[in-house]
């Protein structure tokens, strides 16, 4: 479930560099790439200016093939948007090579559940091969029952060769010319033959793929930019079986059209003997390498999707005007009064925000688990912050399978350092002294809570015998990461933190708490805090339906730019409303403000759990229990996460305000 972007630009971008090879070489829209405007004016600024050749990011540098080279195309897993739960491609009894070999993969790779090995499909470079044929298999009950699940599942079979995934045309629903793509072929179908009316189930048994290249004309060469399937099914004939030189009637060298009014698909059942075929076909394309992902992104809510997020932008903004020209209106004449109170008796009379300030600086209740929190969230924001950033500036392309995943689990495991510091801060302003216990907790409470729901739902996977389950090596590599390097770096911050010198109050805090006044019913804490929280919201929830889409329909997440944006404006709402329910609650002389601060903002991941309920049950068609609970069970962690996040940016909001307005006021 890899989220994967597309840049703003549609043409072609060349980047010049002086110590390098002399000729132009293109950057992939996709597989380099910028976002966002800013990152473009810089990419054009970069090109003006320079006087050299070009380069490409890292790792994605394309591959040029001869005339008859040898292309060897690669299974990944089964997948299905009904259960969730991926497969070996082996699962299923299809033809395997005489060694089954595992391509190397990522930590990002296994945790998303990707088996990538080779198979029987290979062919050579710009050679048509009109029929081939796969192997031959004898369907036991056992091997006919699992094809029949699938295909009652719906799972399509994904393939990769050079690094593009396998697709299946498909008609826009606008009625447009424009190609799109399904990602995969499905195993099979169910029909029923004609005068009957049982159900049966069919294979996709016979395989047409079609290569698109693009010819380089001075040398010849080509590079590959489209991966097509045409997935049939024909219960192939023959009359005797040599199992070197397999001569099929239905398929060989001759067979220039394979599908025919007559063709009998091929039925699954126990005791049925399945014969895999394929053919390939080569086709000249004008479409270039540094192009060849964009068919695949294309979608076919395009317009809406651009028009929601400027739409989502513009309500946002706008809100955010509004409360930020009222914040400033009010606090500076509530300032400017407060200061000219020069006699005894006004000052015995002052209302408001300024009659609490003995106690707004009191330590909460539960300190040490605020601090905690607000440590873990810094954790979170980092992490966040800069993989959208890397996302944003295209090193986190779809080419690189798992790259995203990996780039986070190791973000958050060095960002323990800033974690740790945060806490260490925050617990010592609180007048904490057990700064070696409030640093276990950082380490381990957040991660816990996750590595726990994770683990449960692991073995869930396991028990179902999908490759989506976490082997047991890399879960062990998984802890080696959070002990190894995440617990002593949370530790390493701490210790920094700690021993820097408290942040002091601007105004000293009295030693009898005074008693808060009756409050009414808007300005009781579950209200306010269940308010606070739609705001935030409503700055995401249309975002949130393109990556609940792209993460459970097996669809790419491709506007990083706009989603980096989305962020920002997040942040902006957090803070924003955080002060403003801050502000209202001193002014009715409540000053237990801290722990109300943090769940105002966080109250917004409740809604968003609340909105994965509404997509269950109105997008997805998840028909097993198991994978209900993987969905709920995944959503409860990112709502958790969300959680932590937002609600610490709305502690430093209005940490920073409460300490801002009491330092502007003369206090006797």
């Amino acid at each position: 479930m890899e989220l994967v972007y597309i840049n703003f630009t549609t043409h072609e971008t060349r980047i010049r560099s002086t110590h390098r090879r002399p000729h132009w070489i293109e950057i992939s829209k996709m597989e380099r790439s910028s976002s966002g405007f800013w990152f473009t004016l810089l990419i054009s600024v970069v090109f003006f200016i320079s006087s050299s050749e070009s380069f490409y990011l890292p790792g994605v540098a394309p591959r040029d093939f001869q005339r008859g080279d040898p292309l060897q195309v690669k299974v990944n897993k089964l997948s299905s948007t009904k259960t969730q739960l991926p497969y070996e491609y082996y699962y299923l009894n299809y033809c395997k090579p005489k060694h089954v070999e595992n391509s190397a993969e990522n930590l990002g790779e296994v945790l998303r559940g990707d088996r990538i090995e080779n198979s029987v499909y290979t062919f050579l470079m710009r050679e048509e091969q009109p029929c081939k044929v796969g192997c031959r298999v004898k369907l036991d009950a056992e091997t006919s029952k699992k094809f029949k699940e699938k295909i009652d599942d719906e799972y399509r079979v994904n393939m990769i060769l050079d690094n593009l995934p396998v697709a299946v045309l498909r008609q826009r629903r606008d009625g447009s010319q424009s190609t799109t793509y399904e990602h995969g072929f499905r195993v099979g179908f169910k029909g029923n033959y004609a005068g009957s009316k049982e159900e049966k189930y069919f294979i996709n048994n016979h395989l047409s793929f079609r290569v698109m290249y693009h010819k380089d004309l001075e040398t010849d060469s080509a590079r590959i930019v489209g991966f097509e399937v045409t997935p049939n099914s024909i219960n192939h004939e023959y009359k005797d079986w040599d199992e070197k030189n397999p001569q099929l009637t239905t398929c060989n060298q001759n067979t220039k059209n394979i599908i025919q009014g007559s063709t009998v698909p091929q039925e699954v059942d126990t005791d049925k003997e399945v014969v895999f075929t394929f053919d390939v076909t080569f086709k000249e394309s004008d479409i270039k390498w540094a192009s060849r992902w964009d068919t695949y992104l294309l979608m076919n809510d395009d317009q809406i999707h651009w028009f929601s997020i400027v739409n989502s932008l513009m309500i946002v903004l706008f809100l955010s005007g509004m409360v930020a020209m009222i914040m400033m209106r009010t606090l500076y004449r509530d300032i400017a009064n407060y200061n000219q109170l020069d006699t005894q008796e006004d000052a015995q009379e002052e209302t408001g925000w300024k009659l609490v300030h003995g106690d707004v600086f009191r330590p909460p209740l539960h300190s040490a688990l605020l601090s905690v929190y607000v440590g873990t969230g810094v954790q979170l924001f980092g992490m966040t912050l800069v993989t959208m950033i890397f996302a944003s500036l295209g090193f986190l392309s779809p080419s690189n399978r798992g790259g995203l995943m990996t780039a986070m689990v190791l973000l958050w495991v060095f960002m323990g350092l800033f974690g740790g510091y945060t806490s260490a801060r925050i617990y010592k302003m609180f007048k904490g002294t057990e700064w070696k216990k409030n640093t276990l907790k950082t380490s381990f409470m957040f991660p816990g809570v996750l590595f726990a729901i994770f683990f449960v739902l692991n073995a869930l996977i396991w028990g179902e015998k999908s490759s989506g389950a976490v082997p047991f090596g890399t879960m062990i590599a998984l802890v080696c990461l959070w002990f190894g390097i995440s617990v002593p770096l949370v530790f390493v911050g701490s210790y920094l933190g700690f021993k820097k010198p408290a942040m002091e109050d601007p105004v000293k805090t009295n030693k009898i708490p005074r008693q808060i006044p009756e409050q009414a019913w808007y300005m009781k804490p579950v209200f306010s805090i269940l308010i606070g929280g739609i705001l935030p919201f409503g700055a995401v929830f249309i975002e949130l339906f393109f990556i609940l889409t792209s993460i459970w329909l097996n669809q790419f997440y491709y506007i990083f730019g706009f989603l980096f944006i989305v962020f920002v404006i997040l942040i902006i709402t957090c803070a924003e409303i955080t002060v403003v329910l801050c502000y209202f609650q001193l002014c009715s002389e409540d000053y237990d403000w801290w722990w109300r601060a943090y769940l105002t903002a966080g109250s917004s991941a409740f809604y968003l759990f609340l909105y994965s309920i509404f997509y269950y049950f109105t997008k997805l068609e998840i028909t097993k229990f198991v994978s209900g609970v993987l969905y709920f069970g995944y959503m409860l962690i990112a709502s958790y996460a969300f959680f932590v996040l937002t609600g610490t940016i709305g502690f430093y909001a209005c940490l920073w305000f409460v300490r801002k307005i009491y330092s502007s006021v003369k206090i006797d």
